[in-house]
């Protein structure tokens, strides 16, 4: 059975492995290159814990983490499944919940980045309601460097 809940600290090794292994899936050769060599796992399980309160995890009790989502303010920040449950509708039900913090927030539309060229993410995207509102230059700061990666900005009313 999956769950879907808060993360705390205690996930958020697990959260590092899968969203270090989700990112290069989603963006290596669609990044500029400093920016991939940059994102090596022991550099996301630096940057993950700080990341708790923004983090919510769907796990199941044989397996352990299925995926997350990491909301700020408005921004639907970081959605990520782990490659075994692609396919499986825990992204949908991620993405849901993620919407329904933008909205408990206060925010009537909600946003995410998506980068150019990863065409699996802008489908799923679109079948989920989200709609691509133009070119999004989106920065990056990763091991002291400031990178811009073309992105387009999604957006959908909450």
């Amino acid at each position: 059975m999956t769950t879907i809940r808060p993360a705390v600290a205690a996930d958020m090794a697990a959260v590092a492995d899968l969203w270090h292994e989700g990112w290069h899936d989603g963006h290596a050769g669609r990044v500029p290159d400093g920016l991939t060599a940059a994102r090596t796992l022991a550099a996301f399980h630096e940057r993950t814990p700080p990341r708790v309160a923004d983090t919510t995890v769907a796990l199941d009790e044989a397996s352990g983490l299925l995926g997350f989502v990491m909301v700020v303010d408005d921004e639907v920040e970081q959605v990520f499944v782990g490659r075994a449950a692609r396919g499986s509708g825990l992204a949908e039900q991620l993405l849901a919940e993620a919407e329904r913090q933008v909205a408990r927030a206060g925010h009537g539309e909600a946003w995410l980045a998506v980068v150019v060229g990863n065409d699996r993410a802008r489908r799923f995207y679109e079948r989920c309601g989200w709609h691509d509102a133009g070119d999004l230059p989106y920065e990056v700061t990763a091991a002291g460097q400031t990178f811009v990666s073309p992105c387009r900005r999604y957006v959908k009313k909450v």
